[in-house]
């Protein structure tokens, strides 16, 4: 299955092109979830904290679908 990734902020590293928000697309068995899609990605779980689901907040445990968009956000800090 086909799935869209978005990375920003700080894990934009992990992606090909390296550049923030940038989309690339990812295939991945059926019935993986955000986190087995973060494994793949080789990136640690604890550099991850918001998940977007086509545009939808989602868990860790969230399965996904052909065609999704996923963004991944890094915990931001501030003050």
């Amino acid at each position: 299955m086909h799935v869209t990734v978005r990375l920003f902020a700080s894990l934009a590293h992990f992606s090909p092109g390296g550049l923030p928000g940038t989309p690339f697309g990812v295939d991945l068995p059926e019935f993986t979830t955000i986190q087995g899609l973060i494994a793949h990605l080789h990136m640690p779980g604890e550099e991850t904290k918001v998940l977007f689901v086509n545009g939808l907040i989602r868990d860790l445990d969230w399965v996904l679908q052909p065609d999704d968009v996923v963004g991944i956000f890094p915990p931001i800090g501030g003050g």
